[in-house]
């Protein structure tokens, strides 16, 4: 049983690396085609695997080897050509987030600045010893609010109480009016 479990899991795997091995050789064909420059990043975005299958499949490094050497330029240029390509583009990269950081940095600033002058204007506006006022004053409706909980909160456990004491009530009532139904619909006797 186990023995069959092993060799279904091999051959999903198998399976499986295969066909990332055929969109690989797609993706290679499409860079090739398109004469753009083969890295690992662009190759896992196109074929749509992750960059460690790249480096770690045995078969997959000799196709991308394979490729680089079929496309590859005269040996005096190719190692400036292949290399060059990969830093511009994570050069690119690099400056493109940069800029976007300082951009999203700036933002930020700006905002902080609007609030701090809004604080600022607010504490300006307010009478010498009104933010003491304030804060005793914010204390004092705080300790308000837990008192009003806590007796609401009392004020429903006694509700509680006398509707349990109501429905016991109405049980009582029911069962003495039971007792009582005999009597009340029985004919009366004859004087």
């Amino acid at each position: 049983m186990n023995a069959l479990r092993t060799e279904a899991a091999i051959q999903a795997r198998r399976h499986t690396t295969e066909e990332m091995l055929d969109r690989l050789r797609t993706a290679l064909a499409a860079l090739a085609r398109d004469h753009t420059p083969v890295t690992v990043a662009a190759l896992a975005r196109t074929a749509r695997v992750s960059r460690t299958f790249l480096y770690q499949n045995q078969q997959a490094r000799a196709l991308i080897e394979q490729t680089t050497r079929s496309t590859r330029t005269p040996p005096a240029t190719t190692a400036h050509s292949h290399t060059q390509p990969a830093w511009k583009e994570r050069a690119l990269n690099a400056e493109h987030a940069l800029a976007q950081a300082q951009r999203e940095i700036r933002t930020q600033r700006t905002h902080i600045a609007e609030l701090l002058g809004k604080i600022r204007d607010l504490e300006h506006d307010l009478p010498e010893g009104s933010l003491q006022r304030l804060v005793t004053e914010n204390t004092t409706l705080k300790q308000q609010a837990r008192q009003l909980t806590q007796e609401n909160q009392r004020i429903q456990e006694r509700l509680n109480s006398a509707r349990q004491n109501n429905r016991f009530m109405d049980k009582r009532i029911a069962d003495l009016e039971a007792q009582l139904a005999p009597y009340l619909t029985a004919p009366a006797p004859p004087p």
